[in-house]
């Protein structure tokens, strides 16, 4: 495994880590302990040392299950949450110091921590990154030891470089795919200038980009990628990347015809992402155990070839962005 520096905390970790949406099963599944338990070990024995997690990712069942795993393993593991999303109705009126605090106190009692390595504002409505008093809670967080470190995950570019415009802000969790290339054009560069980190989510476009789905493949109802293709539950965006399913496929099958003897298109698309050098860390899911060996094993891939770059820029500048480039 390969370590990187997460901006400004400073922290080391693990550039392919583990992101614990649906840790505990497929996405509209329940949740197994059990299997968290089996996902959460078999990544820290591939040498993760880095966990983002969230209070509203099975009602907090996913932060149970990572506190219990940090508490039981003696080495370094950081560990990162998101608060905010459990407001309801989400809106920036209803985000208040008071809610945040109390959402943070509760994630370190689920998890029997004392202090979390990194809370994140879990994609708020846009205004809240223009209320200073917001930000300014974190630091009283801080410095009574209940965070380390103020993060925030965004839908949009717009938030990100608004929130790096706050000193305390030391990492910025985005969409960042194939499919979804926007942050390219200025943030990285900005976050670099300000040692912000970068953590990049949703790096499989849902699973589009392993390569293994076609246009008759059927998910459950409790699955976003059925129900939310629409935004019909959160922010179309973390759903297949916001590209529309029939069209997403359609440019999966040109970028698997690029790599003809590359049996897991998976592992391409998060190389293609770790050859980002301003990138801290990748946070790919996993429901199933095969899934944790393949997602590390991307990165001793050779690098991808700089006329395969260009044809896969060719495919997302003619199908893909007219769909998602400026939404987000």
């Amino acid at each position: 495994m390969n370590y990187r520096t997460l901006g400004k905390t400073g922290f080391k970790v693990s550039e392919v880590s583990l992101g614990t949406w649906q840790v505990g099963g497929t996405w509209g599944s329940g949740f197994d302990h059990k299997l968290a338990s089996e996902l959460l070990h078999k990544a820290h024995d591939q040498g993760v040392n880095f966990i983002d997690t969230a209070d509203v990712y099975e009602a907090g069942e996913s932060e149970k299950a990572v506190g219990e795993f940090v508490n039981s393993v003696s080495d370094r593991i950081y560990v990162a949450s998101k608060c905010g999303r459990q407001i309801n109705p989400h809106t920036s009126e209803n985000y208040t110091p008071e809610v945040l605090r109390g959402y943070v106190e509760d994630s370190l009692k689920r998890m029997n921590l004392e202090t979390l390595d990194l809370i994140q504002l879990h994609c708020p409505p846009t205004e809240v990154y223009y209320r200073p008093e917001i930000f300014g809670e974190f630091e009283k967080l801080k410095d009574e030891g209940k965070i380390l470190n103020l993060g925030v995950s965004v839908e949009k570019v717009e938030e990100a470089l608004k929130a790096i415009e706050y000193d305390n802000v030391t990492t910025v969790q985005i969409i960042y795919n194939m499919f979804r290339q926007r942050p390219d054009d200025l943030f990285y560069q900005r976050a670099q200038e300000k040692n912000v980190g970068v953590i990049v989510r949703v790096p499989l476009a849902s699973g589009l980009l392993t390569g293994k789905y076609t246009k008759d493949t059927s998910f459950d109802s409790g699955d976003h990628r059925h129900g939310n293709r629409n935004g019909e539950w959160f922010d179309k965006g973390e759903t297949f990347a916001g590209v529309p399913y029939e069209t997403g496929i359609d440019a999966v099958e040109k970028i698997k015809a690029l790599f003809p003897k590359q049996d897991n298109l998976a592992q391409i698309a998060l190389k293609w992402i770790l050859m980002n050098d301003k990138i801290s860390v990748v946070i790919p899911g996993a429901s199933k155990p095969y899934q944790v060996d393949s997602n590390f094993a991307a990165a001793e891939l050779p690098d991808i070839p700089a006329e395969k770059l260009v044809a896969i820029k060719e495919i997302y500048e003619a199908d893909i962005k007219p769909h998602v480039h400026h939404l987000w």
